[in-house]
């Protein structure tokens, strides 16, 4: 896999290794850095873009992270963290494509009628499972709440 050049401003592009075409039609796009020019044409000034980039991308996904026991969004904003890194980060932009690609089978598996089937299938047992076992809790020991309130 070719994924960089010693060239400045010419892109790394990444070979197509399973021969098959992007998901939807999407275009090819040029892996590397998609900061503006007069950023790149410096050294200092594009490194200190990504040193940026990389500060902010981290901050997303550590406060995706931290979002996952809590109530939020976690992974949707760990993926947002990784997509800011993916504008100057090959490696993000691979492991980006790469989940893109994943998350796309699984959706088509997820949609295929015998998987769809079964799954309500088996949704269908377990619920009456869970109400059996609910109805022989409620005949064994009735209704009970956890105060008492008599005459008052």
């Amino acid at each position: 896999m070719n994924t960089g050049s010693d060239e400045p401003g010419e892109v790394a592009v990444a070979s197509d290794e399973t021969g098959t075409e992007e998901v939807h039609g999407e275009q090819h796009r040029g892996l590397g850095s998609r900061a503006p020019e007069f950023i790149k044409a410096r050294r200092v000034l594009h490194l200190s873009w990504q040193v940026g980039v990389f500060i902010i991308g981290l901050a997303v996904v550590v406060a995706g992270i931290i979002m996952l026991p809590l109530p939020g969004p976690g992974w949707v904003v760990i993926f947002g963290g990784m997509a800011i890194w993916a504008t100057e980060f090959v490696w993000a932009q691979l492991v980006l494509r790469w989940t893109k690609r994943k998350v796309t089978e699984a959706a088509q598996r997820a949609l295929d009628p015998k998987v769809r089937r079964r799954n309500i299938i088996l949704t269908s047992i377990g619920m009456v499972i869970v109400a059996v076992l609910v109805g022989i809790y409620l005949w064994k020991f009735g209704i009970v709440m956890p105060w008492k309130i008599k005459n008052q």
